[in-house]
């Protein structure tokens, strides 16, 4: 497995190097963002690693022009940043996943090797499933043709189900990706938000897009009948 480190902090790009490749990664460096560019356009890589702070081109950058052109390599994003707003702004470009700095190499580790058994699927820019189009970019949300209105809060947890569609999430994987970390409360917070969404996405078009499972968590699927 070939990983890209794109970090312009050399002590943080050296450690990430070497912790790397001690976990069997062959792993190449860039120090800015448009050599990181270059390189991963001209490379297959299996995933990259990308700070959001470099120069010449910011991470957003990066990713940005990486998936306009097509390209779906993994992007694991390390930020130091630590809004919710900016982790959101990087996952509505495309990356996959990220990690606020100061962070546990091993998390870090477990989060890449996820990344890279999901693979590489080719994702457009709006989402679908079955009648159902989620645009991240416009922070919009239709059925059948028509606008669904939806808070910020459960269009990042319908996003994220979408991402992840066909998969079964569990509440904590979702309270991890759209809460931010300084939230400390019940993680059946997600119960709430799903049934929001259902009352709104399912319920007046007369679908069940949602499915719960039982122990697991959710799914999101297209019901039988549902045209795109």
């Amino acid at each position: 497995m070939r990983i890209l480190v794109v970090e312009d902090d050399l002590r943080l790009a050296a450690l990430l190097h070497r912790g790397l490749v001690g976990e069997g990664y062959a792993v190449d460096v860039a120090y800015d963002g448009l050599r990181g560019l270059e390189m991963a356009r001209e490379s297959a890589y299996d995933a990259l690693v990308l700070d959001v702070m470099l120069p010449k081109l910011n991470g957003f950058g990066v990713c940005e022009r990486l998936r306009r052109a097509g390209m779906w390599v993994p992007v694991l994003m390390l930020t130091a940043l630590d809004g919710e707003y900016d982790q959101a702004e990087g996952l509505d470009l495309g990356a996959d996943d990220y990690v606020t700095k100061p962070f546990s190499f091993v998390a870090l580790a477990a989060r890449l090797r996820a990344l890279i058994r999901r693979g590489r699927p080719e994702r457009p820019a709006v989402l679908r499933i079955g009648d159902l189009e989620i645009d991240p970019a416009a922070r919009r949300c239709r059925r059948g043709g028509t606008d669904v209105v939806l808070t910020a809060r459960e269009f990042a947890v319908l996003e994220y189900l979408a991402r992840r569609g066909g998969e079964t999430v569990s509440k904590g994987e979702v309270l991890e990706h759209v809460w931010d970390d300084r939230f400390d409360g019940d993680v059946n917070i997600v119960e709430v938000y799903v049934s929001a969404l259902r009352r709104k996405i399912d319920t007046p078009f007369q679908r069940h897009t949602i499915r719960t499972v039982r122990g697991a968590g959710y799914r999101l699927d297209a019901p039988e009948g549902s045209r795109p």
